[in-house]
C-alpha cells in the first residue's frame, strides 16, 4: 500500500481532530495546507486503497437510550452469505464478523429496548430459518480508543 507523508498526516488528524462544525473537511484541510478538494481526494482513495475502514463519528449508545448485545449464530456453511446478508439488513446491527467456530457469525446489535432486540432476532431466525443463536447481552460498557501514529519509518 502506498502511502505519503500528507497522507500519514491526514490519517493521524482524522483519529483524533475531525472538528464538530458544517464545514469539518474545509477546516482540516486548512491545518494541512491543503484544499477542501484535495482532503477529500485523499480520503477516497485512503478509503479505496483499504487503510481507512471506517470514517464516523462514535456515540455512547446507552446515553442515547439504546441497549445492546453480542450474538453467536450457529449457520451451516452453505447459508453463510445469505445469513450474513439478512443479518446486515438490519440498521441496528454494527458489527459482523465470520469465525471459524461452530458459531461461525457473530454480530452487535443495538436497540431501543431489550424487547426489540428480541424481534430482531426472531426476523433473524425466521428470515435465516436457523433457530440457533447465543444472545449475550451487554453488562458493562467497554471502550478502547486506540490511535495508531501512522509515521514513516
Amino acid at each position: 500500500m502506498e502511502i505519503d507523508q500528507l497522507d500519514r498526516e491526514i490519517i493521524n488528524l482524522i483519529q483524533l481532530d475531525i472538528p464538530l462544525e458544517p464545514e469539518p473537511y474545509k477546516a482540516l484541510a486548512k491545518k494541512l495546507g491543503i484544499t477542501e478538494k484535495e482532503i477529500l481526494s485523499k480520503l477516497e482513495r485512503l478509503i479505496n486503497l483499504g487503510a481507512i475502514r471506517r470514517l464516523g463519528g462514535i456515540f455512547d449508545s446507552r446515553k442515547l437510550g439504546y441497549t445492546g448485545t453480542l450474538c453467536g449464530v450457529k449457520a451451516p456453511p452453505e447459508k453463510i452469505e445469505v445469513t450474513a446478508e439478512v443479518i446486515n439488513s438490519f440498521s441496528g446491527v454494527t458489527h459482523n464478523y465470520l469465525r471459524d467456530h461452530e458459531y461461525n457469525i457473530w454480530f452487535t446489535l443495538l436497540a431501543k429496548s431489550k424487547d426489540e432486540i428480541e424481534q430482531v432476532l426472531s426476523k433473524i431466525k425466521h428470515r435465516t430459518g436457523i433457530e440457533d443463536i447465543i444472545n449475550l447481552p451487554s453488562t458493562r460498557l467497554y471502550k478502547i480508543k486506540v490511535n495508531f501514529n501512522v509515521e514513516e519509518k
